[in-house]
């Protein structure tokens, strides 16, 4: 089982890896908004007939009383609607991001919530070890290198990537807590759907929204729609069910390598060797905060 589910949150990590291509492309003809809410929708209309089959093939709710089923469905409406707000705000901050940074730096930054998840896990009683302390340590070395410009600046676009990261972590967070009581797919569907409808009022007030747009940008929309939100962030609901959410966040993480290595084979862009250098010490930290801690383990 955890195999399986390794796997499956291993082919996550590489379609949202090269889905950071497409979301660069699309800035060339539509509004991050615009985009958000048009590959959410995609994403939620994909997934309707998977919903469709399963529900035909599944046992049902045999067996279950009324006030059980009414309680089913109101968690799966929760979950949905948790993971669908918070999903809209990490990924409209990554969208509207990647506009001012390059596809290798934003999939390092968005991978940064493998430490965060972690540390947010502080606030619930949940104590960190000592490799994931040496983990931030290094980390912070490698976001300097990454990202600070000369005068201790940080970019727009790297700033917002950032704020991405801490969002996602939170997303994490929601699936690890809703993903064992409520149907992943429908949880899936549903968050779509919320989405696209809290980008769809942001970009009618802050964009302006075309179907010409949308037609000059149809690929990359449809390759984030479908691939990226309607399978990606369903395989991560089904992958993630029974693991660690800190062990899935590291497996996830990997959308960094693959997003940089995408970046450079098909947009052509390159980093710096200093930048280069805070990817590998960024990256070194991920790892580092998933080694077993032999006394933590030995005290158990």
């Amino acid at each position: 089982m955890k195999l399986r589910n390794s796997l499956i949150l291993l082919l996550t990590a590489t379609i949202w890896g090269t889905a950071f291509v497409a979301q660069s492309i699309a800035m060339d003809d539509v509004g991050p908004l615009t985009f958000l809410c048009a590959r959410s929708l995609i994403g939620g209309v994909t997934l309707l007939p998977v919903v469709a089959v399963l529900s035909k093939a599944g046992p049902g709710h045999a067996g279950e009383s009324p006030a059980e089923r009414r309680s089913a469905r109101k968690t799966l409406l929760l979950g949905g609607a948790c993971c669908g707000i918070v999903l809209c705000f990490a990924s409209a901050a990554q969208q509207i991001g990647i506009q001012y940074t390059t596809v290798g730096k934003g999939g390092f930054l968005t991978a940064c919530y493998i430490l965060i998840v972690p540390l947010i896990g502080l606030l619930f009683g949940r104590k960190c070890g000592k490799f994931v302390w040496c983990g931030v340590a290094v980390s912070l070395l490698g976001l300097y290198l990454l990202c600070i410009k000369d005068g201790l600046s940080i970019g727009r676009g790297d700033a917002l990537m950032l704020l991405c990261a801490v969002l996602f972590s939170l997303h994490i967070l929601v699936i690890d807590h809703f993903s064992p009581k409520a149907d992943g797919v429908k949880m899936s569907c549903i968050q779509f759907f919320v989405a696209a409808a809290i980008a769809g009022a942001g970009m009618f007030l802050f964009e302006q929204p075309s179907l010409s747009q949308l037609a000059a940008a149809w690929v990359p929309v449809l390759y984030a729609g479908m691939l990226s939100s309607g399978v990606g962030y369903t395989l991560q609901i089904i992958g993630q069910k029974g693991m660690n959410p800190t062990v899935a966040s590291l497996i996830m993480s990997l959308e960094s390598v693959i997003s940089a290595v995408a970046g450079w084979l098909i947009l052509g862009q390159k980093l710096t060797a200093r930048e280069l250098l805070g990817c590998v010490l960024m990256f070194s930290a991920i790892v580092l905060a998933q080694l077993p801690d032999k006394q933590k383990e030995k005290g158990r």
